[in-house]
C-alpha cells in the first residue's frame, strides 16, 4: 500500500474507521490520520487532526450519523498540534449532553495547556497500560517517548495490530526524502520533525518490536502490513547512522570534534546544502551516544565538541 492515495474516508476493518484529516502538508503527508474505533453507538476517537478544518469536521460528522454512533473518548497520541488541533472542533459537533473524556499522557518537559484545548474540557492523563473498551474493541495505551516525551500508542488487543502515531509512519522513502531536506525545520514549539530523544525513541522502537504487531496503523501515511521489517529497517537505519559517528570517534580518540566536523566526514557525499539538516541528526545521536556514556561532552573554546571516552576520560 506505500505511496498509495489515502481515501477521505475508509473502512479498514469491522471495528475501525479511518478519517482523514484533510490537513495535507510537507509534515502531514497526505494528512493527519484519525480513527474511529469500535462497533456499537460509544466510540474511541484516536487524534483529531488540526484545528479549522471544516471538510474533517463535516465528514467526521457524517460518519458519526450513519453508524448511528457518538464519540465517548478521545485519545491523543502526542502534543502536536496536528494530532491536538481539532479537539475543540469535535467536541462541538457531540451532543450537548455529551459526557466525552479527552485523554492524554502528560508531557515531562512542559504544562499541558494548549489553546487548541481550551477551558473548560479538562484533559484526563493517560498511563501505560491503561485500558479503554467500548463495544468491538479494547485498546491497550502503551508509552512510547521520544519522537515526543507524551507519545503513546495503542495496541488493539483482539488482533494485537497497532496503531503508532508518528513514533513509526506508513510510506517511509517517501518520507525520508521529504523531511531529509528539511529536518533542521522547527515546527513552531514542537522540537524536531521526527524526534525529540533519540535515546528514548530507539527505545520504544524495542518496545513494539517486541509487542509483534500483526498490523501498524500509522498517524501519518498508509497502512503497514508487514510492520516487522519496517520497524527492524527504523533501527537498522538509525544504528547505521550512529555506528560511522561512534567509529569516527574511535578511530581518533585523542581528538575532539565538533557536530559539523563530523558532519564533514559522514555526509561529505552529501550536498553541502543538506549539511545543516545532518547536523541536527548527528546532534541527537551524539546526545544518545553521551547518555549511554559511550563519549563524553565537553566545552572547548565556547564550542562543545564530543571525544570518545576512554578510561583516562572522566
Amino acid at each position: 500500500m506505500s505511496g498509495a492515495t489515502i481515501p477521505i474516508v475508509t473502512r479498514i476493518s469491522h471495528n475501525i474507521i479511518r478519517i482523514l484529516g484533510c490537513n495535507p502538508g510537507p509534515m502531514t503527508l497526505q494528512g493527519t490520520n484519525t480513527y474511529l474505533i469500535g462497533t456499537g453507538v460509544k466510540r474511541i476517537l484516536l487524534d483529531t487532526g488540526d484545528p479549522d478544518k471544516p471538510l474533517f469536521i463535516e465528514n467526521l460528522k457524517n460518519v458519526l450519523q450513519a453508524e448511528n454512533a457518538a464519540i465517548e473518548t478521545i485519545l491523543l497520541t502526542h502534543w502536536h498540534h496536528d494530532h491536538i488541533g481539532g479537539v475543540k472542533d469535535v467536541l462541538n459537533i457531540l451532543d450537548t449532553n455529551s459526557k466525552c473524556k479527552v485523554w492524554k499522557y502528560p508531557r515531562l518537559d512542559a504544562p499541558d495547556v494548549y489553546d487548541e484545548i481550551p477551558k473548560p474540557v479538562e484533559l484526563h492523563k493517560l498511563t501505560d497500560g491503561q485500558e479503554f473498551q467500548v463495544d468491538g474493541a479494547t485498546v491497550k495505551v502503551i508509552y512510547t517517548p521520544g519522537h515526543t516525551t507524551d507519545h503513546i500508542v495503542l495496541q488493539l488487543t483482539d488482533d494485537e495490530s497497532l496503531f503508532s502515531g508518528d513514533c513509526i509512519l506508513g510510506d517511509f522513502q517517501a518520507i525520508c526524502s521529504a523531511l531529509f531536506s528539511i529536518f533542521f525545520l522547527i515546527k513552531s514549539g514542537e522540537g524536531t520533525a521526527v524526534f525529540e530523544d533519540l535515546y528514548d525513541y530507539m527505545q520504544s522502537l524495542k518496545v513494539i518490536l517486541d509487542k509483534k504487531p500483526t498490523k501498524i496503523y500509522p498517524g501519518h501515511g498508509n497502512i503497514v502490513d508487514d510492520p516487522l521489517p519496517k520497524i527492524q529497517f527504523y533501527i537498522d537505519h538509525r544504528n547505521q547512522r550512529e555506528s560511522q559517528i561512534l567509529n569516527v570517534l574511535k578511530s581518533n580518540p585523542e581528538q575532539s570534534f565538533t557536530e559539523m566536523e563530523l558532519v564533514e566526514i559522514i555526509y561529505k557525499e552529501t550536498p553541502k546544502e543538506l549539511w545543516p539538516a545532518a547536523a541536527y541528526n548527528v546532534n541527537h545521536h551524539l546526545t544518545k551516544l553521551t547518555k549511554e556514556r559511550q563519549i563524553v561532552a565537553l566545552i572547548k573554546d565556547g564550542v562543545s565538541v564530543w571525544q570518545y571516552r576512554q578510561a583516562s576520560v572522566l
